[in-house]
């Protein structure tokens, strides 16, 4: 098998090829004079079985994709990752004469196989033109969390629909979990605070698959804060991080951000590039 990692997933694409045991295949990327993207293999693929992956955060990411899936025409088999799928989050029609998003991106992968780690809504993977799966990346941020050496940390959802996650990264490693919950006590006036668990002198970290713009985590966090918590760290899947995210959060008292590689960033602290292999090593 021959790993191909696309523009925005080139380091994760090399640490899985490294898990496997081989060498990732270089590719060229480059942008014409009008601004369209160009790229190249830098091997054969004619009659290879191949696995892409390449991330989706933007537009010109999921063309490159697209453009990589063309150039494998000729393997004998394309397997697709993509660690972070953008648009998954408009997965239904919320107004008349709206497109479903995640669907009309999913129908243009066209590939034998689809991977995607902690995709926003599950739903998505029916969309796909071929056989699809979600791969769990939560043991991995547990493991980083055990190894920080925390007292009795508090694993925390932002809400109740995020427990699934929190429970999946807490595992079988004794911590305890809960989420927060929102209570209104006046017009303008709402309180934030964990379901069942006092926060006071624990260690707190809060768990969700991604941060956007990070304004509601801003928020938990300072509350947190306020109600005695020892030090609150904030732990995803997908670092987005949109515009001034990551300074927003820490101006807000968060210790540190632990991501996943999904997406490229300075917090990306845990590689899902073991579960991709373990997944591709089934095949």
């Amino acid at each position: 098998m021959k790993i191909i990692g696309g523009p925005a997933s080139q380091l994760l694409a090399s640490r899985t090829a490294r898990a496997l045991g081989k060498e990732p295949v270089l590719c060229e990327f480059n942008r014409f004079p009008d601004g369209e993207l160009y790229l190249r293999i830098a091997d054969e693929t004619e009659n290879e079985k191949v696995t892409l992956i390449q991330s989706t955060p933007t537009d010109s990411d999921l063309v490159a994709l697209l453009q990589l899936i063309d150039a494998c025409e000729g393997a004998a088999e394309i397997n697709v990752v993509v660690p972070y799928m953008g648009y998954a989050r408009q997965d239904k029609k919320f107004k008349s004469g709206e497109p479903i998003s995640a669907r009309a991106v999913a129908r243009c992968i066209n590939a034998d196989r689809v991977f995607t780690v902690n995709i926003h809504e599950e739903s998505v993977l029916e969309y796909f033109p071929c056989p699809a799966e979600d791969l769990d990346a939560a043991k991995l941020l547990g493991k980083y969390i055990a190894g920080l050496g925390l007292e009795e940390p508090l694993l925390v959802a932002p809400d109740a629909g995020a427990g699934n996650l929190v429970n999946n990264v807490a595992g079988d490693l004794g911590f305890a979990c809960d989420f927060l919950q929102k209570t209104r006590l006046s017009g303008d006036t709402v309180e934030i605070k964990t379901k069942n668990v006092e926060v006071a002198g624990r260690h707190i970290v809060l768990v969700d698959d991604m941060i956007a713009t990070g304004g509601t985590m801003a928020e938990s966090i300072r509350m947190l804060r306020g109600q005695g918590a020892a030090d609150v760290y904030l732990a995803c899947v997908h670092p987005v991080l949109a515009r001034n995210a990551a300074v927003r959060l820490f101006n807000a008292g968060v210790k540190d951000i632990i991501a996943s590689d999904t997406l490229e960033k300075a917090e990306s602290r845990v590689s899902v590039a073991p579960l991709i292999a373990e997944a591709l090593q089934k095949l």
